[in-house]
């Protein structure tokens, strides 16, 4: 029987998504996941350093095996790295009732809001925030999409997936086509609602009304939704959803597309994982003169 889950990978103090390639990649090894577990994917976000996604599945665990073992083998192929990606064990917590799976679909899809990456959850293109109410928000769907014969080098040729997966001509499969967005927008009734949602803020009053779903199970809020991810505390978190976030500043991205476009070559190494401890330091000092980067995203995107 299928139950429905907040799952989240994390990979601590380590990159998880170094550039496009890989947010597609990791949302493609999701689908394919999701697919081969007869899971029903809801909502995702994918950032920099880790994972949500609130899906129904009567496998959780082989799920999260699934997505974790593919993503794996293609991000340490890529990066020449070695060994298991992410932390020892992956956060589940099972989500029971009307008003406790509303707040942590809104939790999820708004996970950039939290982390200061984006001013509204629409302007976060790695989640499924845009997937939802389409037609009434005013979003087209994508106007190419690729033969299935041309989508195996971005999958592999011996994936497996349905036909009613589609994907666009960046190489990932369209949320809209992969998870059950006629049921998450039942879950929002209608799209104001969903857009108020979508910038509520964290309450007493909101975790009152979970409450009414009488299942025992404590109020999801900020702290149980990010359990795990050490990148910001829920103090930061609730800053950030006040819209007290600097936007322009450098992200994970940025810095990890700098590094391995720009730095790496001057060093002869094709990854950062290739570079030693000395050469780590050099760079380290050079992007903290150089550009004023804070000093836990430095140490991240250089994996030190």
């Amino acid at each position: 029987m299928k139950k429905t889950y907040h799952l989240c990978l994390s990979a601590g103090d380590e990159v998880m998504f170094r550039d496009l390639e890989d947010y597609n990649r990791g949302f493609n090894c999701l689908a394919l996941a999701l697919y081969k577990t007869d899971s029903t994917g809801l909502v995702e976000s994918f950032m920099s350093t880790h994972t949500h996604q609130l899906s129904q599945t009567s496998d959780p665990i082989g799920l999260m095996y699934n997505f974790r073992l593919a993503y794996s083998m293609y991000f340490n192929r890529k990066y020449h790295r070695h060994g298991k990606l992410g932390e020892e064990k992956h956060f589940t917590m099972e989500v029971v009732g009307y008003n406790h799976t509303l707040a942590a679909a809104s939790y999820v899809l708004r996970n950039a809001l939290h982390h200061g990456i984006a001013p509204l959850p629409y302007a976060y293109p790695h989640c499924t925030a845009n997937a939802i109410f389409m037609a009434d928000m005013g979003k087209s769907p994508c106007d190419r999409i690729l033969d299935r014969k041309h989508c195996r080098k971005y999958i592999g040729k011996t994936a497996e997936y349905p036909d009613n997966y589609k994907m666009n001509e960046n190489g990932v499969f369209l949320r809209e086509s992969v998870l059950d967005i006629p049921q998450v927008e039942n879950l929002f009734v209608t799209p104001r609602a969903y857009n108020w949602y979508m910038t509520r803020k964290s309450s007493e009053e909101w975790e009152a009304e979970q409450q009414k779903d009488k299942n025992d199970r404590p109020p999801i809020n900020l702290s149980c939704i990010e359990e795990g991810v050490r990148t910001d505390g829920t103090e930061k978190l609730l800053i950030y959803e006040n819209g007290k976030a600097n936007y322009r500043r450098p992200s994970d991205i940025d810095i990890c597309t700098e590094i391995d476009r720009n730095i790496l070559p001057k060093y002869g190494k094709l990854s950062v994982y290739m570079l030693s401890r000395q050469e780590k330091q050099q760079i380290a000092e050079y992007l903290y003169r150089i550009l004023h980067l804070p000093e836990d995203q430095i140490r991240r995107c250089l994996v030190m």
